[in-house]
């Protein structure tokens, strides 16, 4: 379920095209690290003169406010999803999203560019506050699904939870020594999920005498 973006044509030729620096500078980001996108790592990444990427983005801190906006409506369309899918499907659908659906993964390589963002957000406010939002967006949907689960601690275990899955990347993230597990780990963090909350058996419609969900 990745959420890869298309440049949409009918936006102008000059958004289009910060689009496109804007994606330049995350797979600067993701596959060379932060500290390695400046203005000019970015204009010759695009095959551009500085003066024509100022066009664009004027200073450093245009083009990094520009680029948490890229970030955010990346993610933004994610949680439509997730909060859709979560309506319909419930806490498992929740732990499946984020275990194995990384949002945007064609367009932000997020398992890559998040241990950056991490680092990027000790020295740019704008970043932190970023991941912050993002952070709390997933905690809020991830609490409420808990919570109709049944948990007697909704806010905790879905702060424990998302402990695990963010927490896991600094061991099985990309280029990590224990990369070749990362499957496995989400796999028992998904398997811990459905111990806890197994899905509920349909209740007989008395009416009907069919099978029809629980409400939880």
């Amino acid at each position: 379920m990745c959420h890869s973006m298309s440049l949409d044509m009918s936006r102008g030729p000059t958004t289009e095209r910060k689009d496109q620096i804007l994606q330049a500078a995350i797979e600067i980001i993701a596959n060379e690290g932060y500290v390695s996108l400046s203005m000019r790592a970015l204009a010759r990444a695009v095959d551009m003169k500085l003066g024509a990427l100022q066009y664009h983005f004027r200073t450093w801190e245009d083009l990094l406010h520009a680029l948490v906006d890229f970030i955010r409506e990346e993610y933004d369309h994610a949680f439509e999803e997730l909060a859709e899918n979560s309506k319909s499907h419930g806490l498992r659908e929740i732990a499946r999203f984020l275990l194995y659906d990384t949002p945007a993964d064609d367009t932000l390589q997020a398992n890559r560019l998040f241990p950056q963002l991490w680092a990027m957000a000790q020295v740019e406010p704008v970043m932190q506050s970023l991941l912050d939002e993002i952070y709390r967006r997933y905690l809020d949907i991830l609490e409420e699904g808990l919570a109709d689960a049944g948990s007697h601690a909704p806010r905790a275990e879905a702060l424990a939870f998302m402990s695990l899955v963010e927490g896991s990347t600094l061991f099985v993230g990309h280029g990590r020594r224990w990369a070749r597990d990362a499957k496995a780990v989400r796999d028992a963090v998904y398997g811990h999920i459905c111990a806890n909350y197994p899905e509920k058996e349909p209740e007989k419609d008395p009416e009907k005498g069919e099978g029809k969900r629980k409400r939880r």
